[in-house]
């Protein structure tokens, strides 16, 4: 984003957070949609679970609603509930005793990089790909789809999605290698074997 967009957006961000604090009708709804998709792919990605994520998401945005005021503008406003939404998804499967990763099994962790040549956009061109491609993510770990997801679907930068997991750059770099690595391998498996 130009600096005069990510002014744009920094002031519109502030007069929303201020309309909301200050109990203007419908800001906060506004808030609410402005952020939604946002909150439900972190969710979702997470817990995997529609009715979970409903509840989650309501979570999010209670957390939000109660502690907006504490919001300093060190970060874009979504980046902030992204936060929010990441860590509340994170406590339930924490809660749930389950894994946000799983033991790494591809040996010795692999150059910190995101790029490896492979276009994931290319991979699934055709509709049924897509299907696989998409079980595919639903397959991967908790935090490697979240990761997918910000970083391919909502477009985030590493270094926002770093901000919203609280995870090193370095790190999401690796698990972002590793999520894709995996995807190439079960296309690859899918072309050598078609259906």
């Amino acid at each position: 984003m130009s600096e005069g967009g990510d002014n744009e957006a920094r002031a519109d961000d502030r007069a929303l957070v201020a309309a909301v604090l200050a109990r203007r009708p419908g800001a906060f709804e506004t808030l609410v949609s402005r952020n939604q998709k946002l909150v439900w792919h972190l969710v979702y990605r997470i817990v995997q679970q529609p009715e979970d994520t409903r509840e989650l998401a309501q979570e999010v945005f209670l957390q939000v609603h109660r502690r907006l005021g504490q919001f300093r503008f060190e970060s874009a406003l979504s980046t902030w509930i992204g936060r929010i939404a990441f860590s509340v998804a994170s406590r339930h499967m924490q809660r749930r005793r389950l894994p946000m990763v799983e033991p790494d099994a591809d040996g010795p962790s692999p150059l910190e990089q995101v790029g490896d040549g492979f276009d994931l956009a290319e991979a699934v061109a055709d509709a049924d790909l897509m299907r696989r491609m998409h079980e595919a993510i639903e397959a991967l770990p908790p935090l490697q789809r979240t990761l997918i997801t910000l970083y391919h679907m909502e477009e985030l930068g590493i270094a926002e999605v770093a901000r919203i997991t609280d995870l090193p750059e370095g790190t999401v770099k690796n698990y972002l290698f590793r999520a894709r690595l995996r995807l190439r391998r079960h296309l690859e498996s899918l072309e050598a074997c078609p259906s």
